[in-house]
């Protein structure tokens, strides 16, 4: 279980998260929906203990960010690392034994290839396999489903689902509402830095209504296009 309170989150004059509450269980997956600019990637910064911030954020696991696995939407690697050093890198850094990669390498990457040659969906999956394979008890996952191929995508809410069955504590973000309902126990509708709505499976229908409504409005006719 993780539990936010009142988190708050300024650069500068620029309040960027506004009193957020939150309870993260284990064995369910969580998801936040949201524009871009809405604040989700500085949520999880805070979360992953990345970034400085008010208000209260606890947990069972002490310290938080040695067992939280945190796929970035656009992940950095240095120039002259391959992916198979990435790999080991990462459960190096967890002290976790690192064996049978090329078996465990289920996306096909070329890991002997630089990283950072890697294409952006590339990028993603390397990075989401470092996480896995770093044993680790939440995944905080920021829009996982973004610049990757479809088949990908399928092997990547596989992997979601089996996470949730294993008791892990999951937290996805998407700008695009269809991704997060395959995979959600519960979405949270997030808006200039706030929670403006959540809803359980039984409500994923009419949020994402509501979600079109506010979204799109009368952006479209504004166009005149006929």
């Amino acid at each position: 279980m993780i539990s936010i309170e009142n988190l708050t989150k300024s650069y500068g004059a620029h309040q960027v998260l506004k009193g957020i509450n939150l309870k993260l269980a284990s064995g369910q997956v969580h998801g936040i929906v949201g524009e871009n600019g809405a604040g989700k990637t500085t949520l999880f910064k805070c979360i992953a203990g990345l970034e400085d911030y008010g208000g209260n954020i606890e947990s069972s696991f002490s310290p938080l960010k040695n067992h939280l696995g945190l796929l970035p939407t656009d992940p950095y690697f240095f120039s002259k690392i391959t992916g198979r050093e990435y790999l080991q890198l990462l459960c190096n850094a967890r002290q976790q034994p690192l064996a049978g990669t090329d078996e465990k390498n289920i996306f096909d990457l070329p890991l002997n290839q630089y990283a950072a040659t890697y294409s952006t969906g590339m990028k993603k999956k390397l990075a989401l396999t470092a996480i896995l394979l770093q044993q680790n008890e939440i995944f905080i996952l920021d829009e996982p489903f973004n610049g990757v191929d479809i088949q990908s995508n399928m092997v990547i809410t596989g992997i979601i689902h089996k996470l949730r069955s294993l008791g892990k504590t999951l937290l996805i973000s998407s700008h695009i509402f269809s991704t997060l309902s395959d995979t959600c126990d519960v979405i949270y509708m997030l808006k200039d830095g706030q929670f403006i709505r959540q809803a359980g499976r039984d409500g994923f229908a009419e949020m994402e209504v509501e979600m079109r409504r506010f979204t799109v409005g009368d952006r479209i006719e504004r166009l005149r296009l006929g």
